[in-house]
């Protein structure tokens, strides 16, 4: 199926040299030539494609942003410019003599018409997933045939990473949508073999439905969204259903701090499960692919294992755009160097990570491919609160999922900002909602949140109010939506 046993335990050394010669290939071969947004980019910008031979060439090309694959005011297409779109001329112009015989070749014993097969199989875009839609406007990503392969591909790695096994069998919660996290799963089970059924989440079995699956099934393995994991097996768990069969919970879509893996499995501990490994992806919609860690202890995460021969992480300071060194924090900058379909090229993610990239060798897999640090946080989350009227205070909203996601009472959470009275020209107010576990102290989970959050933010919340457990699934929309409403902003 793939290199992967290979490329995944070869020196730094030769994974940057084979970097170098994809990335080299790549921008001549097929970004420059093919692409109507970078080709107009590198002219602007009088880049040279053949200039760019190393990752360090990298830092003379402009940065890619989300803002740039929204629809522009005079054309709401615009999207379609970051798609790879060879004709004739174009691949005269730019491939090879060597690649150019071949096809001449090609063209002689099997005919013109082969050759436009071959090439529509490469290049035509025959699938769609999109974003959920930043500031409401969500962008569509297209895959040709070749992008579905490297869907599976990555997909395969990813349980690799795992560590799963022959038998195993998984249960995909993830919503069904045209979305990442949903596809990669499924791919995943069909290029490794392995039993998955994908229940479509709460919008389309509702929970008993998938309890239900997940006793008939019994997998080792849950996948899905980390609040709604936790909702469905919580339900089993008070319905008294046996999950003593799961031995692995892979988490998508959201952070996964180590709080709330210690958290699920006690919930499954609880129902017989026993050396249950909570593992956390990273993925987004530009990329195509998402990425895993592999077994740890719940208290440690082995950051997420890149595949260096498909693309290039830098991490950049969000202010300067200076590249940053291995293992110093910044923004995430991401560049493919085998994408078909739509394709980004250093790509400003959004994504702040605390501890960079390291190069050295997984201390749990032994895998030698660059890491993310698990430690990710969208630079969306910080935010400027009016809390006087003196100045403002920026927030990181991420911590306060980090905090309340961790705290062992609590169930559900949503975190919501007003502004006093109503009036726009008034401060902003805090308040945070709860669910908590039946035995927990109500007061003194209220309490300990404020100092937690005071310490983390040094912000205070206005209230901490205390709600039924249907009052929570209602108002974050646990059955309803794609996505689970954790911070709400009514501010005008």
């Amino acid at each position: 199926m793939d290199n992967w046993e290979n490329l995944s335990f070869l020196s730094a050394k030769e994974l940057r040299e084979l970097q170098n010669r994809k990335l080299h290939y790549f921008v001549n071969r097929r970004l420059y030539p093919f692409s109507p947004y970078y080709q107009k980019l590198f002219l602007r910008h009088k880049i040279n494609p053949r200039s760019v031979r190393t990752v360090k060439d990298l830092e003379a090309i402009p940065f890619t942003k989300k803002e740039d694959l929204f629809p522009a005011r005079n054309n709401s297409q615009s999207f379609l410019d970051f798609i790879l779109k060879p004709d004739e001329a174009l691949i005269r112009r730019h491939w090879p003599k060597s690649k150019l015989l071949y096809l001449a070749l090609l063209k002689a014993l099997k005919g013109k018409e082969h050759i436009k097969q071959h090439l529509e199989k490469e290049y035509r875009p025959i699938f769609l997933t999109a974003t959920t839609g930043t500031a409401n406007q969500p962008v569509s990503f297209l895959y040709t045939a070749f992008d579905i392969e490297n869907l599976r591909v990555s997909g395969y790695r990813l349980l690799e990473v795992f560590g799963t096994l022959p038998d195993d069998r998984a249960v995909n919660l993830f919503p069904y949508a045209p979305h990442l996290a949903f596809w990669q799963t499924v791919f995943a089970g069909l290029a490794h073999n392995r039993f998955l059924l994908s229940t479509g989440g709460g919008k389309v079995l509702g929970t008993q439905g998938n309890i239900e699956a997940i006793a008939k099934v019994r997998p080792n393995m849950l996948i899905g969204v980390p609040s709604y994991i936790y909702h469905i097996v919580r339900s089993a768990g008070e319905s008294g259903k046996d999950f003593s069969f799961v031995k692995k919970i892979i988490l998508g879509a959201s952070a996964v701090p180590s709080g709330f893996k210690e958290k699920l499995s006690g919930l499954l501990k609880g129902m017989g499960a026993k050396d249950v490994y909570v593992m956390g992806t990273y993925g987004f919609t530009e990329a195509k692919c998402a990425w895993g860690e592999c077994p740890t202890q719940m208290q440690v995460s082995s950051g997420y294992h890149t595949y260096p021969d498909k693309e290039i992480f830098e991490v950049i300071d969000p202010e300067t755009g200076e590249v940053k060194k291995e293992g110093e924090g910044g923004e995430l900058v991401y560049t493919s160097i085998d994408a078909r379909g739509s394709c980004v090229f250093r790509y400003r993610t959004g994504d702040l990570v605390k501890g960079g990239i390291t190069y050295e060798p997984c201390p749990y897999c032994k895998r030698t491919v660059p890491r993310v640090s698990s430690e990710i946080s969208r630079a969306s989350d910080i935010r400027n609160l009016t809390l006087s009227k003196v100045k403002g205070t920026l927030v990181n909203f991420s911590l306060f999922g980090e905090i309340l996601e961790g705290e062992p009472g609590v169930e559900e959470w949503q975190v919501e900002l007003k502004k006093k009275d109503n009036d726009p020209y008034e401060v902003d107010e805090l308040y945070i909602y709860l669910s908590i576990r039946n035995d927990a102290n109500p007061q003194a989970i209220r309490e300990a949140l404020k100092n937690k959050i005071h310490s983390a933010t040094e912000v205070t919340p206005n209230d901490i109010a205390v709600l039924s457990r249907k009052e929570m699934l209602e108002r974050v929309e646990m059955e309803v939506s794609n996505k689970v409403k954790r911070f709400v902003d009514r501010r005008p």
